[in-house]
Parts: C-alpha cells; structure tokens; sequence
C-alpha cells in the first residue's frame, strides 16, 4: 500500500516562507504527475501546484503564481512545495497528490490514486 508523508507545515508571518514536503513510499511503484493541493475552512479543495513526471512542465493557480514553485526529487520519491511571499489567504490544510500512471502536469484531482493525510499551513497577519 503506498502511503505519502507530508512535513514542514506549521505557522508564519505574512511575507513569511515554508516548505512543505511529502514523500512516498510503502510499495515499489513509479511517480508520476504530483501534485499540491489545499483546502481552507469553508472552501472547496483547490489545485495549487501540479508537475510533470519529468519534471519539465509546471502549472499554478492564478493565486500562487509567482510565489509558490513545485519540485520534485525522484530519487527520495519527494515532491516539495515551496511557499514565499505567504499571505493570510493562503491558510489552509495542504494535500500532495500522486498519480501512479499519468505523465503531464494537471490539476485535475481525479487523475491522482494517492493522496497524503494534509498538513496545516497557517499565515497569520
């Protein structure tokens, strides 16, 4: 069973930074898109960062765009995503996502099998 691991949430400052990380393991199988998800109180879950199994393509929401990068490292199986610029409205439990089977970067929720357990990112103001 394949299991994803996030780390690195926690509070900050607006302006601030935080990376977060999410590493899978638990069964042999080969990573492909990976994703960045969030979700605020009240809100539906939201796409910010997708990337390719490459690595070579990237998409962001509108929101993000500028200050949020998505990487991955296929050798730790990791997908990291890097947050600058953090304002209030970026709150929210952060999701990574993996899809075991598709090759380009997309934001639709449906194409990931694997989803990790959430961890909270809090901007305070």
């Amino acid at each position: 069973q394949a299991q994803l691991v996030e780390s690195g949430g926690g509070l900050v400052q607006a302006g601030g930074s935080l990376r977060v990380s999410c590493a899978a393991s638990g069964r042999t199988f080969t990573t492909y898109a990976m994703a960045w998800f969030r979700q605020a109180v009240g809100k539906e879950r939201e796409c910010v960062a997708a990337i390719s199994r490459s690595g070579l393509s990237t998409l962001y929401a509108d929101s993000v765009k500028g200050r949020f990068t998505i990487s991955r490292d296929d050798a730790k199986n990791t997908v990291y995503l890097q947050m600058n610029s953090l304002k209030p409205e970026d709150t929210a439990v952060y999701y990574c996502a993996v899809s075991a089977s598709f090759r380009g970067a997309t934001m639709t929720p449906q194409v990931y099998e694997y989803w990790g357990q959430g961890t909270q990112v809090t901007v305070s103001s």
